[in-house]
């Protein structure tokens, strides 16, 4: 096998999708110093920012997804599908890659069916425990399927799928001897018991309203807070940084030290999350968001819950939060449990794993 070679990701909308794609980059870049790398993402998502700041060239295309409900954007789908399926057919013309590598978002449809169709061997990674309607479309012609959870064959060929779990960044894998570095990086009370609150790289509305809505809770429980709120609140969520017990971030660019000092988190689930929060090992509450496709969130959630690895409360509970979170905090017992059931679930290997499949489709 030449050494060489070009590899095509694609990968977006969000961190979920992102994140996986540049950790498999990395994971090759290591395996293959001379390889050529080219992303395609869609134009206006956050790929476009975050792929270049990893090191890597982008390409966007003019794509998204169709909304459930009827507005004017899904007028325009079907011209910003052709527009995308004959722009990712030059930028494969051009690139001539060695193999596709598809981990979810608007962009990853297009620019894999046009591999396809070129005959170059592709490969999707689907992290989350329900699939979109686009990977299952692709499964059809896709050589592999790397899967993060068991009873897929449901959705996908049997023959090619894997179960190689979800990348993480590799920072986390430590993050159990980073807890006095963790607390220190954000100057907590060695005394009190902390919460790490993540929506997600956008933000959540409805957590963050559960948040502002508890903080005196919180006071009174002598709980401090970590709040990551997103981008999208954070100008009116800041003025809380003013209360002694809490810390209000747009995003966590130290997220290994956040997990570390955290005694609870509090978390959409996200596939990639899930993993994460798995390999963490730590007791998590899930507030997943109904306001994905196939409701994906509450599935991925269910299936950590189902095993005792974790509390799921979904946005129409959120009442019962306060005597939810009470129980938890003051029940040694009940952390200890999820902790470790969470923790058995945990595939720290992934991104190992995944590139060993794409290997195979190189030497191919």
């Amino acid at each position: 096998m030449k050494q060489s070679i070009n590899i095509l990701i694609s990968g977006g909308g969000t961190g979920g999708h992102i994140y996986p794609a540049i950790a498999i980059a990395n994971e090759l870049k290591l395996r293959y110093p001379d390889a050529n790398f080219l992303f395609v993402g869609a134009k206006d998502k956050m790929e476009m920012e975050k792929i270049p700041e990893a090191g890597y060239q982008i390409i966007g295309l003019w794509i998204s997804g169709i909304q459930r409900k009827f507005t004017l954007n899904n007028l325009f789908f079907p011209f910003k599908m052709i527009s995308s399926l004959w722009k990712a057919s030059k930028i494969i013309r051009n690139f001539n890659p060695d193999v596709a590598i598809g981990t979810g978002g608007f962009a990853s449809g297009p620019t894999l069916i046009m591999a396809g169709r070129k005959g170059i061997p592709t490969l999707i990674q689907e992290q989350n425990s329900y699939p979109g309607i686009t990977n299952k479309l692709l499964s059809k012609k896709a050589q592999k399927i790397c899967v993060a959870y068991d009873n897929l064959e449901r959705f996908f060929p049997l023959d090619k799928i894997v179960k190689t779990g979800n990348p993480v960044r590799q920072d986390l894998l430590t993050t159990h001897s980073k807890t006095v570095e963790g607390r220190a990086f954000f100057n907590l009370d060695k005394k009190s018991k902390t919460i790490l609150i993540l929506g997600g790289s956008l933000g959540a509305r409805k957590i963050n309203q559960l948040i502002e809505a508890n903080l005196a809770f919180f006071k009174n429980q002598e709980v401090s807070v970590i709040w990551q709120c997103g981008k999208f609140y954070f100008e009116e969520y800041k003025k809380f940084n003013e209360l002694k017990h809490v810390q209000v971030h747009q995003y966590l660019n130290r997220m290994d030290l956040a997990y570390a000092a955290a005694d609870i988190i509090i978390s959409r689930a996200g596939a990639s999350s899930v993993s994460e929060l798995c390999i963490v090992g730590k007791p998590v509450i899930f507030i997943p968001s109904p306001n994905v496709a196939e409701d994906h969130q509450t599935k991925n959630a269910k299936s950590i819950a189902d095993k005792h690895g974790a509390i799921l409360l979904n946005e129409t509970e959120l009442e019962t939060f306060p005597i939810v979170f009470e129980t938890l905090i003051k029940d040694f017992g009940k952390q200890k449990i999820l902790s470790e059931n969470i923790n058995e679930m945990a595939l720290p290997g992934a991104t190992t794993a995944i590139v060993n499949e794409v290997e195979k489709l190189l030497r191919k």
